[in-house]
């Protein structure tokens, strides 16, 4: 099968061009998660002790990357499922990327401490915020009336 040179130049464009979206709207769901850890440590913690703490942080920073997902699923230009899956998975790999290589390189934790964040000790509901950032630009879609595919 051949195809034109300019249709398989401008696929790689748009293909890179969606790539770059997803790392905008990864970047503001991390500011997202900042922020909410922050609210955490500063707020949460003292008042309602461990265990609430962490899952209501949990909630929120999950409310948190769905209604980002949300507000930017349009422009993120995501016509089919499998796209919404693939964004997904991006975002899982920058998200772990970015918590084990800057838990460990920058804030110097070594990996025992990092995986306990992965065990729902304390109420730590990580790995379902993690479940959550896969299946968002899914859910989002779908909410903005894809159809399954």
């Amino acid at each position: 099968m051949h195809h034109h040179p300019a249709k398989v130049a401008n696929r790689g464009a748009s293909s890179n061009m969606h790539l770059l979206r997803s790392l905008t709207v990864w970047f503001l769901i991390l500011l997202g998660a900042i922020a909410n850890g922050g609210l955490r440590e500063a707020v949460l913690l003292p008042r309602l002790g461990t265990l609430p703490a962490f899952v209501l942080s949990g909630a929120l920073l999950a409310l948190v990357i769905l209604g980002v997902t949300l507000a930017s699923i349009g422009w993120l230009r995501i016509h089919r499922a499998s796209s919404a899956l693939k964004t997904g998975a991006f975002w899982l790999l920058l998200t772990l990327g970015f918590e084990f290589g800057f838990g460990h390189f920058i804030q110097g934790k070594p990996w025992p401490v990092l995986l306990e964040a992965y065990t729902f000790q304390e109420g730590n509901v990580w790995p379902l915020v993690l479940v959550v950032t896969l299946f968002a630009p899914l859910i989002a879609w779908r909410i903005r009336g894809g159809s399954p595919s």
